[in-house]
């Protein structure tokens, strides 16, 4: 019996290490004190953004972490933790999670994995903070067509002027 839990401790690791390696981020955080109710919703604003979050056994996430080559992770794995992971938007599950904390004070974000990059809290905040990758473009696409409009409106004011001044010219 003792070697098959075993088996199956050590394809959990496995597939948490490849879950964690094909993430384009993750995020843990502790969760102690919500609500059923409240972890559905929070699990169903970050399923509308293609993520997912996971409770797992701290032992298991601190061997898949060292398998993935995160150590940082393993200090911050104590206590009751849930890991969301996004395999989208980098920033998009520290973006609803830190969303979700601000208004459910029960919800900690401790660390995370930013794009294969270990990062701390006070830098995981920043991240969460960013716009969506779909708001910076078209952040992006209208800071571009405020320029093409002005320069729309200077060369039509100067087809004008010289329109006139050639009318001018004529009488």
């Amino acid at each position: 019996m003792n070697e098959l839990r075993l088996q199956a401790k050590i394809s959990e690791v496995n597939a948490l290490t490849a879950k964690i390696n094909e993430s384009a981020s993750i995020v843990v955080v502790d969760y102690l004190g919500l609500t059923v109710q409240q972890v559905t919703v929070l699990r169903k604003a970050l399923l509308a953004e293609g993520c997912e979050m996971k409770i797992i056994k701290n032992n298991i996430v601190k061997r898949a972490a060292i398998e993935a080559g995160f150590t940082d992770l393993v200090d911050s794995l104590t206590g009751p933790n849930a890991i969301a992971f996004s395999k989208g938007d980098s920033v998009a599950a520290a973006r609803i999670l830190y969303d979700f904390a601000k208004d459910n004070d029960k919800l900690d974000l401790k660390v995370g994995v930013i794009d294969g990059s270990f990062v701390a809290n006070d830098e995981l905040l920043v991240y969460a903070t960013l716009p969506s990758r779909h708001t910076l473009l078209t952040m992006l696409a209208a800071g571009m067509m405020g320029t093409v409009k002005d320069l729309a409106i200077a060369l039509h004011m100067y087809t004008e002027e010289d329109a006139d001044e050639s009318v001018e010219e004529s009488v």
